[in-house]
């Protein structure tokens, strides 16, 4: 059983191929860096693999459901964190995760507990990357997403999302 996998996925945007015949599996509470020849290609795998971009091309499956057909399904299971940093200057953290808590139904005093937790692995970084993570962790997602996270926190990130399966869409020069 996977809980991610592309067969020869391709992802194109105005007639440019962004993602070209991508191939991975990725089982439950598995990690894996998947390197990537630009940050645009990092993003468009990131979001493919979390059923925020489809592919054009080629199959994704998330679970056991292919985002083209049933994305809703396969939100559930996949939680996504952009490379951009929240902007804390328009929400400040607790209702950030007050508004996450709500999103997926989670008890409001549980939410604040977990997200605590979660915020005390992350030790060093900035709130501003932090609560993202925290945020996509918070529902317990089966796959975490990560679009080009900072190399330097990945250890913390995969510690926090413990039994977690993990893809890390990373740009070639930064895997390395």
């Amino acid at each position: 059983m996977h809980i991610l996998r592309f067969r020869d996925a391709a992802y194109v945007r105005n007639g440019e191929t962004i993602v070209a015949g991508a191939n991975l599996d990725l089982a439950p509470g598995e990690h894996m860096t998947r390197a990537c020849g630009s940050a645009r290609e990092a993003e468009a795998l990131a979001m493919m693999a979390s059923a925020l971009a489809r592919a054009t091309s080629g199959s994704v499956t998330i679970g056991e459901f292919d985002p083209r057909v049933q994305p809703v399904h396969c939100k559930r299971i996949a939680a996504f964190v952009s490379h951009d940093p929240l902007p804390l200057s328009h929400i400040d953290a607790a209702r950030y995760i007050a508004y996450r808590a709500a999103l997926w139904d989670i008890e409001p005093a549980a939410s604040r507990t977990r997200a605590q937790r979660l915020y005390e692995r992350l030790e060093g970084m900035h709130e501003a990357f932090a609560y993202p993570i925290v945020g996509a962790l918070l529902p317990l997602p089966q796959l975490l997403v990560l679009d080009r996270p900072q190399a330097e926190f990945v250890p913390q990130i995969l510690d926090a999302a413990a039994g977690c399966a993990v893809l890390i869409a990373q740009t070639a020069a930064a895997a390395s």
